[in-house]
């Protein structure tokens, strides 16, 4: 039996328990009727100066005696019934503890294997990264010498001009900018920002063609940083994450620390307005649903929340997304296979996110990556 069937047994003994103590209750309160009225007609029946009347008496507070001995009769039938009720009580809580201590056992457990892999993750992604690193330090010394050979050999420049050309038909490099926002780490629960900006990071490395999406992020973000980091790197992909209000709202920072609402018209208005190099804005964040629509018509896409969503569900989502972005797929194919994705690991929120775009648009017109490698 599960946890939640325990928890539900613990309720209804809380439950059957109340009504049996309001049945007590009631009983008891008859029998005290019950004995004050036998009390009463034992006293007139002792006063009384007839030998009729005291009889009369007398069989009123017999009558009366028999009522309070029913009344005590039934009130040590609820205690025996309460009494058992708490046994079963009792039973269920240990039965709900025991679940518990292996659900976190469970939980431990998986910590920690997901903690030494982890490790190796973020040991891989060094190794990738300075391969990377050095992938581009030889681009760029191979583009120099190229660049040299137009000025010092004027026979090679046909040569030369079709290398360049070459170099220049590699795949055109996105920009996904990461907005991260949490103003409530500090005192509630913080949510894992940094987790999913790895988790990311990791599906666009395992992706073929992830040298041509530029990761970028943004920590701790207030309304002054947005436009001042579209402006700077141009992004074709705005995401956001941290919090949303039941009311359109964008929770990012104050220059206190403190959360900072922004309106669905205000965010909406300040990415379309800005930069022509949007093409899709993710939100990441609860309550995100009406946020996302209103992009449409002034960019390619938007993917909201229509409702809370968990951490650990927003964290596969957006992995899943990147990477299948990652892979040459169109926005629309991506946003399914991490729904996919989302329905395998966490099915109960695998209909929260949403994906707002002009669905007459043909499908290469809802790509990201340039796949036509050289």
């Amino acid at each position: 039996m599960s946890i939640e069937a325990y928890r539900r047994q613990v309720i209804s003994h809380q439950q059957a328990i109340a009504k049996l103590q309001s049945d007590k209750g009631k009983v008891a309160a008859k029998a005290a009727v019950a004995l004050k009225k036998k009390q009463d007609a034992s006293l007139a029946a002792a006063r009384a100066s007839s030998v009729s009347t005291r009889s009369t008496k007398e069989r009123e507070a017999v009558r009366h005696a028999d009522d309070h001995g029913k009344a005590m009769v039934e009130i040590a039938r609820i205690e025996s019934k309460i009494a058992d009720e708490q046994k079963k009580l009792v039973s269920a809580q240990g039965k709900v503890a025991q679940e518990e201590a292996k659900a976190q056992k469970k939980l431990d457990d998986a910590r920690k294997k997901e903690d030494t892999a982890q490790k190796k993750r973020d040991d891989d992604l060094k190794k990738q990264q300075l391969a990377d690193k050095r992938a581009d330090e030889a681009r760029a010394r191979q583009l120099n010498h190229l660049n040299a050979g137009l000025v010092r050999h004027e026979h090679m420049h046909a040569a030369t001009a079709q290398q360049i050309e070459m170099l220049k038909a590699l795949p055109e490099r996105i920009t996904v900018l990461f907005f991260a926002s949490d103003p409530v780490s500090g005192s509630s629960s913080p949510l894992a920002l940094d987790e999913e900006s790895r988790s990311i990071q990791q599906g666009i490395r395992a992706s073929e063609y992830r040298d041509s999406v530029n990761f970028q992020t943004r920590w701790a973000v207030q309304a002054m940083d947005i436009l001042q980091a579209i402006n700077e790197l141009k992004p074709t992909v705005v995401h956001f994450s941290g919090h949303g209000t039941p009311n359109d709202e964008l929770v990012l920072k104050d220059d206190q620390g403190g959360p900072w609402a922004i309106s669905k018209e205000a965010i909406v208005n300040a990415i379309a307005v800005s930069s022509r190099s949007v093409r899709l804005v993710f939100f990441n964040t609860c309550f995100s649903y009406n946020q996302a629509k209103g992009f449409v018509g002034k960019i390619d896409a938007a993917i909201g929340m229509n409702r809370e969503i968990g951490d650990y569900a927003a964290r596969v989502f957006s992995s899943q997304f990147y990477s299948s972005i990652g892979f040459g797929l169109s926005i629309p194919m991506a946003f399914n296979q991490a729904k996919a994705m989302l329905m395998m690991m966490v099915p109960d929120e695998a209909d929260i996110p949403e994906l707002h775009y002009d669905e007459s648009k043909p499908e290469e017109e809802l790509m990201l990556v340039n796949v036509d490698m050289p």
